[in-house]
């Protein structure tokens, strides 16, 4: 797997609460701090869960073990977040947590771009499958650093999008919130099948 195959999981990743968390801090009285915290959190948990699989992948392949084992592991775990996308997607009433961001705070932020990104059921298996796949295919951990960077870029477009068009852009974001919130589920299971279709190809090819 080269890099500019693994960009496609970066719609993985921000779909659902993982956008709608930043777009709510973008309109938040500290949002610049908040906002930041937030990318920095995610930074830190998606790195991290990356450079273990990518550690882990490359010491299975080192020790003898299969590239087919590794790619029916990421196999399972796409296929489990498929399912678990489908499961969760009349799930109508928002977290409680989602309720303390009018009012989050630097640290808040941290703890939840941390936990959302790295740690968020769907995230960590798109993340543990970019790591395990790079490693299997002996690619660089650098490889991962196009995906990370975009996931990132992707979180912080609400407050970029803020600093560029001001007043405008508070119109505008609740109306991406409303889309997002309400068309998340169709974005992951979509681009969860078209990864499933590459790591079957792998397999049978």
């Amino acid at each position: 797997m080269t890099a500019p195959e693994i960009l496609p999981l970066v719609f993985v990743m921000i779909a659902g609460p993982q956008i709608l968390s930043p777009i709510f801090l973008a309109t938040t009285e500290n949002w610049r701090r908040n906002s930041a915290a937030y990318v920095a959190g995610a930074a830190f948990s998606i790195t991290l869960v990356v450079t273990v699989a990518y550690a882990f992948g490359g010491g299975t392949v080192g020790s003898g073990g299969s590239n087919t084992t590794l790619n029916v592991i990421v196999l399972v775990a796409l296929v489990l977040a498929m399912v678990n996308t489908y499961l969760t997607r009349h799930e109508s009433e928002p977290p409680k947590w989602m309720g303390k961001l009018g009012t989050a705070t630097p640290r808040f932020s941290f703890r939840l771009g941390f936990l959302l990104l790295g740690f968020f059921p769907t995230n960590i298996l798109t993340s543990v499958a970019v790591g395990t796949y790079l490693a299997a295919n002996d690619a660089p951990w650098t490889d991962a650093l196009p995906f990370i960077s975009l996931t990132l870029l992707v979180l912080a477009l609400p407050a970029l999008i803020l600093v560029a068009f001001g007043e405008r852009a508070e119109t505008f974001l609740p109306k991406a919130r409303d889309w997002m919130d309400t068309n998340s589920w169709v974005v992951n299971e979509v681009v969860i099948v078209f990864f499933i279709g590459m790591a079957l190809n792998n397999l049978l090819g």
